[in-house]
C-alpha cells in the first residue's frame, strides 16, 4: 500500500503570508514524492483550532479535521519556527490537543491512534534553538504512540541575532540541512513502510493490569 505523509506547518504566519517553515517543508515534501509518498501540508493556524487537552473542543473547533487526516496518515512530521529559543505557540497548541489522543485508546489493546505511525520534526529560525525544539517535540510524539527512526529532524537556523531567514538566507543550499533532510526522508519511509507490513503488537492493557496487580 502506498505510504502518506502528512506536514503540521505550526507558523505563526497565516496563508497566503511567506513562511520559511513551509518553505523547508516543502523541499522535505519534494523528497518524499521522489519516493512515490503522497504528501499533504496543512498550515495549522488556518483553521480554527481552539485551546484545549481534547481531541474536539465543541463548536466551531476544526482540530477534529486536522486529526482525521492525522489518523489516516503513515508518516506525521511537525514543522516549527524557533521563537524566544523554543518552539513556537501554534506547535506547542498542537502538542495539548494531541494530548487528547490518549482517551481514544483501541479497546482491545490499549494502544493510542498514533500508535504504528512514525514522526519527525523541521525546524527553522534564527540563533540556537533547533535541539531544543526537536528534542521535546519527538520526546512528546514518541509518548503519544510514534515510532521515531534515527535521524528524524531536519532544521536550518541562522546567525545570532535578527537576520534574515531561510529563504532570504538561501538555506536551501546549506548543505547540513540538506543532508539530514535526506537522512529523515529515508528512515521515515523505511520505518513506515517496516510498520505498515509489521504493526506494532504491544497489549497496553495487559501490561497496564500486570502493574496493577504488583502496585
Amino acid at each position: 500500500m502506498a505510504l502518506k505523509a502528512l506536514f503540521l506547518n505550526c507558523t505563526l504566519k497565516k496563508s497566503p503570508s511567506v513562511s520559511n517553515t513551509e518553505a523547508l517543508i516543502k523541499k522535505v515534501a519534494t523528497l518524499f514524492q521522489l519516493k512515490d509518498v503522497e504528501t499533504e501540508i496543512i498550515r495549522v493556524v488556518d483553521y480554527k483550532v481552539h485551546f484545549g487537552v481534547s481531541s474536539d473542543e465543541g463548536e466551531g473547533d476544526e482540530w477534529p479535521k486536522i486529526l482525521e487526516k492525522i489518523k489516516t496518515c503513515n508518516i506525521l512530521i511537525i514543522g516549527s519556527p524557533i521563537w524566544f529559543g523554543v518552539r513556537g505557540s501554534v506547535t506547542q497548541l498542537v502538542m495539548e490537543r494531541l494530548d487528547g489522543t490518549y482517551a481514544e485508546a483501541d479497546k482491545l489493546n490499549g494502544q493510542y491512534p498514533l500508535y504504528n505511525r512514525v514522526a519527525g520534526v523541521i525546524v527553522t529560525g534564527n540563533e540556537d534553538g533547533a535541539h531544543n525544539v526537536a528534542a521535546h517535540t519527538l520526546f512528546n510524539l514518541t509518548h503519544l504512540g510514534c515510532t521515531i527512526p534515527p535521524n528524524a529532524d531536519c532544521y536550518w537556523v541562522g546567525e545570532a541575532g535578527p537576520g534574515p531567514s531561510y529563504i532570504e538566507a538561501g538555506g536551501d543550499k546549506h548543505l547540513y540541512t540538506n543532508r539530514t533532510a535526506r537522512f529523515m526522508v529515508e528512515n521515515l519511509t523505511f520505518m513506515a513502510d517496516q510498520l505498515q507490513r509489521h504493526p506494532i503488537t504491544t497489549n497496553l492493557n495487559m501490561l497496564n493490569q500486570q502493574a496493577e496487580e504488583v502496585s
